[in-house]
């Protein structure tokens, strides 16, 4: 269960990160053309989007859709924290290749060029970093431990 994080991976798996996949969602399910022609940072007229290349990107939305809603539905219904440390595993290893993919996208230079990325490379490579880093940082324990499991019925020792 997520109120068992500390303070600090709570906030940011339960509360940034869902808005961040939200942000991932709306634009590309709404705005398939910009988000299409966002994803690697150029200089001049915005690249030409087919239908095929909006219906893909509309579909990558659709699977932020899903990311969202499978992490509201582990994070804030589990009871177990073994559930909820699962999770976060697979999300860091998804969380490496996706910073992986999109610096081989965006390529070497582009990659390098920091000064000039838009935000939609700040939010696939730096956003995606810090949550990775968050979910390591966690994993080693820099936050501290878990907090005690109560359930409704338990009561708390006085």
């Amino acid at each position: 269960m997520a109120s068992q994080l500390p303070s600090f991976p709570r906030f940011v798996f339960t509360v940034l990160e869902p808005i961040s996949l939200l942000a991932g969602f709306f634009p590309a399910v709404l705005f398939p053309h910009w988000f299409i022609s966002e994803q690697i940072a150029t200089w001049g007229p915005p690249v030409a989007s087919t239908d095929h290349a909006q219906l893909v990107a509309r579909q990558l939305g659709n699977c932020y859709l899903l990311a969202f809603l499978v992490g509201v539905a582990v994070l804030y219904t589990t009871t177990e924290i073994k559930v909820v440390r699962n999770y976060l595993v697979a999300l860091w290893l998804a969380d490496i290749s996706h910073v992986g993919l999109t610096l081989h996208g965006i390529g070497y230079d582009k990659s390098l060029a920091v000064g000039e990325w838009n935000a939609m490379t700040w939010g696939n490579v730096g956003a995606t970093t810090f949550l990775f880093l968050t979910r390591s940082a966690y994993f080693a324990g820099l936050f501290g431990r878990d907090g005690p499991r109560h359930s409704s019925g338990e009561k708390k020792a006085q």
